[in-house]
Formats: C-alpha cells, structure tokens, sequence
C-alpha cells in the first residue's frame, strides 16, 4: 500500500480517538500515529492524584496502553484491535506539567501484535514503562465507531 494510504489510514485512527472514546473528554489526551509508533499526550490535573499528590497508577496505564494500542493498530488496517495483556512499571511520580507515552511495535506474529510503551514526565524523565499483547477483534475499523 501507498505511504498516502497509510497515512490516511493514521489520521483516521487519530479521528476515532478523538471522536469516539468518550473517555478522552475526561482526559483530554492527543495522540499522533504513524507507522508501528503512537505518542500519547496527557495534560496533568490534580483530579488525576491520589492522596500523596501524584498521578494516579490508572492515568499511566491509560497513556501506556492507548499509546502501545494504536502503534498496534497502526499496522491492522480492517479491524479494531484489543488489549490481550499489558503490564507496567512505575518508577516515577508525576505531579505536575504533562505525561507523554510513546508507544511501538515490537514484534508482529500476525494473529499477536506484541507492543512496548515508555511514559516521560514533562522533563523528558522516564516515569513508567508497560508492554502488552494485542490481538484483532472482529469490529470492523468504519464510520459506525468514528474511522472517518
């Protein structure tokens, strides 16, 4: 396929992230998707923290999985994807600025997608990593869930 399609294909991706997920209006996450990688960004607010005053454990598997997830589905380009498994380390605090997860594909196995991301805090310090295994739904990739 073309890189024109690809990209096509990326943009639409990005789209249903954005459109679709009605989650993302709590968040407010951007996200940019090429091919194999996906960045996930996440302005840090303190309805995020827990009650030592950092991120909360869920927001980083949020920025890691969604980040890990659509470098997957980057390369499915007829159907949604799935988080089969995915598991993290935290090793940094967040408290402040934005969280950025950049996620891609390690290995493609075909019926498997197997992907890592790493999250940095707004210093570019890595704060936490995760890796997971991906495997294709059978949900078309369409309109109907904002693949415009």
């Amino acid at each position: 396929m073309s890189d024109t399609i690809w990209d096509e294909h990326y943009r639409k991706l990005e789209n249903m992230y954005h459109g679709k997920a009605p989650i993302n209006v709590f968040f407010k996450p951007t996200i940019r998707i090429s091919r194999m990688e996906a960045e996930v960004e996440i302005p840090v607010r303190e309805d995020f923290f827990h009650a030592a005053q950092s991120v909360h454990g869920s927001v980083y598997f949020k920025a890691l999985d969604d980040a890990a997830f659509f470098a997957a589905n980057s390369i499915v380009k007829d159907v949604f994807v799935l988080t089969l498994t995915f598991q993290l380390q935290l090793t940094r605090a967040i408290k402040d600025g934005s969280m950025t997860a950049r996620g891609k594909v390690l290995q493609n196995l075909g019926n498997q997608i197997i992907a890592e991301s790493v999250l940095y805090d707004s210093r570019g310090k890595e704060a936490a990593r995760g890796n997971g295994v991906f495997v294709k739904s059978k949900m078309p990739l369409s309109a109907e869930i904002g693949y415009v």
